[in-house]
């Protein structure tokens, strides 16, 4: 099956009975001339009068919201992730004028509608998820961007219609059982010159090493490989990439994820040892991340 087959197999997704009435909710909102400000929470307000009742029927419809916050119309939805925290980290070491741009993973599309800032050429946000899929839908009717969304996964990659100049690969190598694969399938989606900013769990280390969690780590069922620096720089080598430059390291607070009345379940405090927080609940080490630019020089 190629590519467009694939998009169009997937349009089907739209359909599922647990999709659709999401999907006629959706379509049977109105449309209001709007204002938009991409600060730390995407904030949307309308130049007419809103059906209030309608919005928050509709945003909590569609709960949990992971990544965010996003303010519509008054209605603030207080995500789990405080996104903006990442993205602030991060943005010292992009431009993405003129640039085509991938977001892998993008969920409700938050980051890249932060993105809209740089003015890129092309913004394609790959994630196979059709309840993510419908949030963007939701806020995107509102702020009425280009931003294409595709029900795609990283895998579809090297086969899609476009190479990219820079791909955020933000919290996803960790879910994949052949991270090197993974890897492989982001170089061959870049343009000559191209680049990767990537961030993935980690362990402290000077050996090149891989933590291999036995059932759950963090409460999460699939992560399979939590490298040290040293290991995951000798994977992107295998991929292709000569240049590995590591921007930071954090280690994931209570402040940028917590349980909030916008998602169902638990958030990082359940997933640590409430008498050591600096383990998880199994008693691996917490969650701690690396950011990376990764690039072919």
């Amino acid at each position: 099956m190629n590519i467009e087959q694939i998009k169009e197999e997937r349009k089907k997704w739209m359909t599922w009975k647990n999709i659709a009435p999401l999907r006629q909710k959706l379509d049977e909102l109105k449309k209001y001339e709007c204002d938009v400000e991409l600060g730390d929470t995407i904030k949307i307000t309308a130049k007419n009068e809103v059906d209030h009742e309608k919005i928050e029927e509709m945003a909590k419809a569609l709960m949990p919201w992971r990544k965010g916050p996003f303010d519509m119309f008054g209605l603030f939805i207080d995500t789990e992730w405080q996104s903006f925290m990442k993205y602030n980290l991060l943005r010292p070491y992009f431009n993405l004028e003129g640039k085509k741009v991938a977001d892998i993973g993008c969920n409700n599309g938050y980051y890249m509608f932060k993105m809209l800032e740089d003015k890129p050429e092309l913004l394609v946000g790959f994630d196979p998820s059709a309840v993510y899929k419908t949030q963007f839908d939701f806020i995107n009717h509102y702020v009425k961007s280009d931003i294409v969304y595709e029900l795609l996964g990283v895998e579809h990659l090297p086969s899609y219609e476009t190479k990219f100049d820079t791909i955020f690969c933000l919290g996803v190598l960790y879910h994949r059982s052949d991270p090197v694969a993974m890897l492989k399938q982001l170089f061959k989606a870049l343009e000559k010159d191209g680049e990767v900013i990537l961030d993935t769990f980690m362990i402290d280390g000077e050996d090149e090493m891989a933590l291999c969690p036995e059932g759950k780590y963090s409460k999460i069922p699939n992560i399979y490989f939590v490298p040290t620096i040293k290991a995951l720089k000798n994977w992107c080598s295998r991929a292709g990439f000569n240049s590995f430059e590591v921007l930071t390291t954090a280690v994931t607070t209570m402040d940028e994820q917590r349980k909030t009345s916008w998602i169902e379940g638990e958030s990082l405090e359940n997933f640590l040892d409430p008498v050591d927080t600096s383990k998880t609940v199994e008693g691996y080490p917490a969650p701690k991340r690396v950011y990376v630019k990764l690039k072919q020089e």
